[in-house]
């Protein structure tokens, strides 16, 4: 096993996301794909033609180029080539529909869409933004390798340099803000706790619209080692492909693992695994011990994260075992402060996340950056804005972090932060249903299950087939409940509290 890069302090200096190609070995391997291995010679002489490619297709620095497609040469390249060619990349669910693609092209103000066939057939010219270009990834890549290649860029760390769009609270899915200097610092950040060296070798399972996912691209090539992308169909392709390519890391959100725990992992899946990692969600303590007595010699790091800061914290493996249930401390680069509703530090109260690794807001939404995005705390050592995530957490006297409840109605299913008013407003809009109120019910497999309460016609079956038609399936209710009226508050407004409440 070659060196990792954690023997030291993690070097603090941020640098232009795309310098990320230069990091491994000539002949060593940094990309697996199904047809093709890329070396990072490859890697190099690819992201400098794709940046190229896409200075001349799409003039104008900060332009967004948004991409739709499943992982492949484009989509694992284009966060590196975007970034040299001084464009921001908006890397796009491949299960989000229709609707909230073209919302997303439209919020971000798209210049261009790459994708595959399949999916850029479901739009029509009216989901694509004016002047905005829709191009098969195949083609892309033919024309990119005719292309001049451009150097090594000299972008300023703090420059905008992509858009991933999350869910919030209420409302669409909002673009958060990632500079150069998030993202690069973030990968160093992880491949240090993580200590990954070149010789690793990650499966990447996670959507490379998420920035855990996303992460397993940029942390595994900071480190020079190599990642297998892979779109699975069944938990069981994820245990063939930890075989065949000898991964030695697989990083999963809770629904995944509860999945991944029931499938048999002959020798030569689990002998090379040298670390698991988890996000998106808590594991139990009933998976902690099942992931350690399965992988009993890969180290396991449960972490906490959130796309306006990339990730806040990880628990110690050494300590996995006594504090199965923990969120750790406070990865390099971030300061975690629990404060109370005074803004006095405390034992329990409200993460707050500051430092380098905190976002730039959200893009063209100054209401709900405001909302989350606020100075620091008094006492903070870094000081300016600081991310409020809306979590509640205890710290004990260990110094380790325990999440004691979300403070916001967020949903949070199979990985997925989804906006209940998302899904209401689908509902409404189907005709089924006059009102809708969406909520996330405790799941032993989902983490939390999407149960939906309307008033309507009461025909379900039509209902669920409108709503199959809009909305991916991480988003569909897994339960709908009819009722004649909705409670109201005494302002008029749906009473959730007590709908929550007859859930329970």
């Amino acid at each position: 096993m070659k060196q990792p890069v954690n023997l030291v302090e993690p070097d603090s200096e941020p640098k232009p996301l795309d310098h990320l190609a230069l990091r491994g070995d000539d002949d060593s391997a940094a990309l697996v794909l199904k047809h093709e291995v890329l070396s990072w010679k490859d890697l190099r002489s690819r992201v400098a033609q794709l940046a190229g490619w896409l200075s001349a297709r799409v003039p104008g620095p900060g332009a967004r180029v948004a991409s739709w497609a499943g992982k492949g040469e484009l989509t694992c390249l284009l966060p590196l080539a975007a970034a040299r060619a001084g464009l921001v990349h908006v890397p796009i669910n491949p299960l989000l529909k229709r609707a909230q693609v073209a919302h997303i092209l439209a919020d971000c103000g798209a210049s261009l869409l790459l994708g595959n066939k399949g999916r850029l057939s479901l739009l029509e010219e009216a989901d694509l933004p004016e002047g905005c270009a829709s191009l098969e990834d195949i083609a892309v890549l033919a024309e990119a390798g005719d292309a001049a290649p451009l150097p090594p860029s000299d972008a300023d760390p703090h420059a905008l340099a992509a858009i991933l769009y999350t869910s919030g609270s209420t409302g669409r899915p909002k673009g958060v803000m990632l500079s150069h200097a998030n993202m690069w610092l973030g990968a160093v950040s992880v491949a240090h706790y993580l200590g990954m060296a070149a010789d690793d070798v990650t499966l990447g399972v996670l959507p490379l619209s998420f920035d855990y996912g996303q992460n397993q691209l940029l942390s595994t090539w900071y480190a020079g080692g190599s990642v297998v992308p892979l779109d699975y169909l069944t938990p069981r392709d994820v245990v063939r492909a930890c075989a065949r390519h000898g991964v030695t890391t697989l990083a999963a959100v809770p629904p995944l693992w509860v999945q991944l725990i029931e499938q048999d992992w002959p020798a030569e899946s689990v002998a090379p695994m040298r670390r698991l990692t988890n996000s998106g969600g808590a594991l139990t303590e009933d998976m902690v011990r099942t992931l350690r007595t399965r992988f009993p010699q890969a180290r396991l790091f449960p972490m906490y994260g959130l796309t306006e800061a990339f990730r806040s914290t990880y628990l110690d493996p050494a300590m996995v075992d006594a504090h199965p249930t923990s969120m750790g401390r406070a990865i390099p680069f971030a300061e975690i402060l629990v404060v109370d509703e005074a803004g006095e530090v405390s034992s329990e109260g409200e993460l707050v996340h500051c430092g380098p690794l905190v976002a730039q807001g959200y893009w063209n939404d100054p209401e709900r950056t405001a909302e989350r995005f606020k100075p620091a705390p008094k006492a903070s050592v870094y000081g300016g804005m600081a991310v409020f995530s809306g979590d509640t957490v205890r710290r004990d006297e260990l110094d380790l972090l325990h999440f004691v409840g979300r403070t916001d109605a967020m949903i949070k299913s199979a990985g997925n932060r989804i906006s209940p008013q998302e899904i209401e407003e689908a509902a409404v809009a189907t005709g089924h249903a006059s009102e809708a109120a969406a909520f996330g019910v405790p799941n032993a497999r989902l983490g939390q299950a999407i149960h939906l309460v309307v008033r309507g016609s009461g025909d379900e079956e039509a209902l669920r087939a409108a709503l199959r038609a809009d909305l991916p399936n991480f988003m569909q209710p897994a339960v709908i409940r009819w009722v004649e009226a909705m409670p109201l508050n005494p302002n008029g407004k749906i009473d959730r509290a007590a709908l929550a409440k007859d859930l329970s």
